[in-house]
């Protein structure tokens, strides 16, 4: 029985795949994009609260952890956040930017789907979808890949099948059985971009404050990060609490500074001079939620006017302000996580191609490599480039 024969299957019509599809079928290479999902680009679809933070001005390869830190700079380099802008434009979706350099559509993040699979359908892809696949082999050429709508071979195997982050939307660890089956090496994969959650011993003090949204200082080690902070019913959440909790570890203690732009100590200083007969709450009211301010000095057994605290205890109130240390217990895991951290071990890839270096034709690319952006559209940055990387590599040998 003949089976149908591909330049390239691609496993995952998520943002890196449908990239990757794209450029390799750029030079007339057959190239089949199989799903298991009913549509293609799902997390694009509910990322930005549904308007999808598609790329940040400021990406560069700091912006990224890894075990081997200069990795990503070859395909960040080759295919920037300037170059996918210029892509929305040529479709005329209009975007707008918000802090700190993070791109949004104004409407929909359906715009950027619409988007690729115009430019899919433009380069002939072969898209099925509700597709599972059962079985990968390789044989002297190339790769057969068995599913539940048959058996299709290629002589390019690309993975974007993304991490475990998100189950409920079907996410899987079949990437990373993938890589194993073939000998390349993983880094451990753990829940990040996700809220930290205390014990209940813990959460028994917090509880009152869920709800409360401050800006504020997050850091955990030697790395911190100013955005707002939420309190929520389990523990932390928010931008500054979804981005340290990629560098925090179990057992590990963050520090959060909810003045991070003033000298607190100092301004309260001054206004005791002024506005002594006034209220400790009061004033720490007019530099954070009255809610949180509250919960402050209770914590601390501080009543009364400010006029009352010497300087040695005005130190101690505000030093707890802005260096409040906390220990969670864990995350929300992958359950709510946006990425997985770890993945396949980029010593075993080559850093300008995706391909494995021990397997010829095969090749990961996005969330599957251990490479993971910060929170604000740095890891579509990363699938659109590492698509882009591998697609172009394809299509250069489609050429020969």
């Amino acid at each position: 029985m003949k089976h149908p024969m591909y330049d390239t299957i691609i496993l995952g019509a998520g943002a890196a795949g449908m990239m990757c599809a794209i450029h390799a079928a750029s030079s007339g290479g057959r190239v089949l994009l199989l799903d298991h999902a009913a549509s293609p680009g799902e997390k694009i679809r509910i990322s930005g609260g549904g308007r999808c933070n598609f790329t940040n001005l400021n990406t560069s390869p700091a912006n990224f952890l890894s075990e081997n830190r200069h990795f990503a700079k070859s395909a960040l380099n080759r295919y920037t956040q300037h170059d996918f802008v210029a892509l929305v434009r040529a479709h005329a979706i209009p975007f707008h930017e918000k802090t700190l350099g993070q791109l949004f559509c104004d409407t929909s993040a359906r715009e950027i789907i619409t988007m690729l699979r115009s430019e899919l359908d433009h380069a002939c892809v072969d898209l099925r979808l509700q597709t599972s696949v059962t079985d990968i082999r390789k044989p002297d050429h190339g790769f057969s890949v068995e599913t539940d709508s048959g058996l299709f071979r290629s002589r390019n195997l690309v993975v974007a099948t993304g991490g475990k982050s998100i189950p409920k939307m079907g996410a899987t660890d079949f990437g990373y059985r993938i890589a194993a089956r073939f000998g390349l090496g993983l880094v451990e994969t753990r829940a990040g971009l996700v809220p930290l959650t205390f014990g209940n011993d813990h959460m028994a003090d917090y509880k009152p404050l869920a709800g409360v949204a401050v800006n504020a200082r997050a850091g955990c080690g030697k790395i911190a990060f100013d955005e707002a902070i939420l309190f929520t019913h389990r523990g932390l959440s928010g931008p500054a609490i979804l981005q340290i909790s990629s560098y925090w570890r179990e057992r590990q203690p963050i520090t959060l500074d909810l003045t991070p732009a003033m000298d607190l100590f100092a301004s309260l200083r001054a206004r005791r001079a002024t506005d002594g007969r006034k209220a400790v709450v009061t004033l720490l009211s007019e530099h954070l939620p009255k809610r949180l301010a509250v919960h402050v000095a209770e914590a601390r057994g501080i009543t009364g006017n400010l006029a009352d605290l010497s300087d040695r205890s005005l130190r101690s109130l505000t030093e707890s302000i802005n260096r409040w240390t906390l220990t969670p217990t864990g995350s929300e895991g992958y359950r709510t996580a946006e990425v997985t951290l770890g993945g396949v071990d980029t010593r075993d890839l080559d850093s300008a191609s995706l391909e494995a270096k021990s397997v010829r034709g095969l090749y990961f690319i996005g969330e599957v490599v251990d490479v993971t952006g910060w929170l604000g559209g740095y890891n579509f940055q990363w699938a659109w480039s590492s698509g882009w990387a591998a697609g172009n590599a394809i299509a250069a040998q489609t050429k020969l």
